[in-house]
């Protein structure tokens, strides 16, 4: 096979909604300054005993009965993951094993935010190289676990929940060559402090400015990897770290007035790993990006790194 495609998505979110309003009796805030600074309106918190692995479990699940696949067919499982407490059995094994998938490869893989279309040029190689046929892909985080609740400058951004994606090999390649890469040396701009009690911190300036002045080149090299310009896109996901990031970052590729661009970071907040394809699996569900279409998916954070491809929505 000469590469690979997404051929189904499926995504999970827990039930309870926090509002900006909810954050107002917590912390020194209002829905005004939430909004003005970050676009983001509610975000989806998980239970106390709703953990990463079940919510994993639960959009794999939904990505492996739409792929029409059975589970014997996958053979490789990656959850792209920041949050996840269990180091063995990894997460994806655990999915693996809750969803009967019977010798899959499995690890865990942590590029933060950037996690998931890391992951997924991961598992493409691996189709690629014709180690497997059939990959599951999942970006899961519990980030209310990271929250300082104390801190209203992070715990009004952050949400719970994950997306993922079956992928297969094809000889119509379907995902495009990854631009991928970090800048190591400003990599404490976001960060999880490293205690067993691990909370998420940032400068948020500083991630600001990076995101919107250096990464907007770095994006439209991922279109020129696929052999296309960014004015041939359909739809464009990005990491849903901010809207006013995702305006500005957009905003600079010079896209068509009709391309579809992911928001959902105004109802879910900062998922990390589990925004991009958290975001891609609702467009495609509600028919705002038809089969067939360019798509690009570009991710970046913690680190601080970056990873994005072209793909084509199944």
């Amino acid at each position: 096979m000469s590469g690979s495609r997404v051929v189904a998505l499926g995504h999970h979110q827990p039930e309870r909604v926090l509002t900006n309003a909810d954050l107002e009796k917590m912390v020194d805030t209002n829905d005004e300054w939430i909004l003005q600074r970050t676009g983001i309106s509610t975000r989806r918190i998980a239970s106390e005993t709703e953990s990463v692995a079940d919510m994993a479990s639960e959009a794999g699940a939904k990505a492996l009965a739409a792929s029409g696949l059975a589970p014997a067919d996958i053979g490789q499982v990656i959850v792209a993951t920041c949050s996840a407490i269990d180091r063995s059995p990894s997460i994806a094994a655990q999915v693996a094993a809750r969803l009967s998938i019977p010798a899959p490869v499995c690890f865990d893989l942590n590029n933060a935010c950037a996690g998931f279309c890391t992951a997924l040029a991961t598992a493409d190689h691996t189709l690629r190289a014709g180690a497997a046929q059939h990959a599951l892909v999942i970006g899961a985080e519990k980030m209310s676990d990271l929250v300082d609740w104390t801190d209203r400058s992070s715990c009004i951004l952050l949400g719970d929940g994950a997306g993922a994606a079956v992928i297969s090999a094809s000889d119509t390649p379907g995902i495009a060559p990854v631009t991928w890469g970090s800048d190591p040396s400003r990599g404490n701009a976001v960060r999880l402090v490293d205690q067993w009690q691990p909370r998420f911190a940032q400068e948020g300036q500083a991630v600001f400015r990076w995101a919107t002045s250096e990464l907007p080149a770095i994006a439209a090299q991922a279109c020129e990897r696929a052999g296309i310009a960014t004015t041939d896109l359909a739809g464009v996901v990005t990491h849903q770290a901010n809207l006013r990031i995702i305006e500005a970052l957009t905003r600079k590729l010079k896209l068509r007035d009709d391309v579809v661009i992911g928001r959902d970071v105004v109802v879910s907040g900062n998922t990390s790993a589990a925004s991009v394809p958290l975001a891609l699996s609702k467009m495609v569900e509600r028919g705002e990006l038809p089969s067939g279409q360019p798509v690009l998916l570009f991710a970046f954070g913690g680190g601080l790194s970056w990873a994005g491809q072209v793909i084509t929505t199944p």
